[in-house]
């Protein structure tokens, strides 16, 4: 069962000669532990596409399965539960709290678990899961560091161990080297294809051609529809990771 599944997924705005359609009919099933690109130019579709599939907004028509879940006629609330038990975000820029530690910056999303074994957690089994989401992440010396005492790379770094400490599904990335130097990209690129590697199932949109590399399927959109989807044979980085586990 694939853990994203769209069929016809449409979003319009405006009515009748107005109406816009920034989705038209969109179908498209991304597997458990694949790693997706989405590009397109500004206003391809591709941006409303992540919303949907984040569950930030609603489709005006059309199905979308998370995980065999329909989650197209959800109510707000319901959407922001699915939203927190089940996917993390990343985005271009790194939403960190300016005088809260990398640790108490990715332990936050905990206090809002409603669910399962997370929910349950005190304020110490909080910490320590989040140190061990740090440590995930390359971070495990840079626990008491607040942002203005990391690179860039290590603040998105912070922001992906955020995405984690959830233990979601799946993690959205939007653009998430937009703010980052070459260098910095790459680091955090590898580090997307290394968590893949271990299972994590990743979908990054991204107009840069560069990042579009390290995925295994790249989906192209254009005036609101799939025009293309490109399949990497040899992924920026997964021959790296396979080598590093033989």
């Amino acid at each position: 069962m694939p853990i994203i599944s769209t069929q016809n997924l449409v979003k319009s705005y405006g009515q009748g000669d107005l109406e816009v359609r920034a989705l038209n009919g969109v179908s498209l099933d991304i597997e458990q532990g694949d790693f997706v690109a989405i590009i397109g130019a500004s206003g391809s579709g591709k941006s409303t596409f992540m919303n949907m599939i984040g569950c930030l907004d609603q489709p005006t028509s059309g199905v979308y399965e998370l995980a065999g879940q329909n989650v197209s006629d959800l109510s707000v609330d319901e959407l922001a539960d699915v939203r927190n038990r089940r996917i993390g975000f990343v985005f271009q820029q790194f939403n960190l709290l300016a005088r809260t530690s990398a640790l108490e910056n990715v332990a936050m999303p905990l206090l809002y678990a409603r669910e399962g074994e997370l929910a349950n957690l005190n304020k110490q089994q909080q910490l320590e899961h989040a140190k061990y989401r740090l440590e995930q992440v390359g971070l495990g010396d840079r626990l008491h560091h607040t942002p203005s005492e990391l690179s860039g790379g290590q603040q998105q770094r912070v922001a992906v161990a955020r995405a984690l400490v959830n233990d979601p599904a799946l993690i959205l990335a939007d653009e998430p080297t937009g703010a980052l130097d070459s260098k910095m990209t790459i680091e955090i690129m590898h580090l997307l294809r290394r968590l893949n590697y271990e299972g994590m199932t990743i979908i990054v949109v991204t107009h840069e051609p560069d990042v579009a590399a390290y995925a295994n399927r790249v989906v192209t959109f254009k005036d609101g529809k799939i025009i293309e989807i490109h399949i990497n044979e040899q992924p920026v980085g997964k021959s790296e990771m396979t080598m590093g586990q033989s």
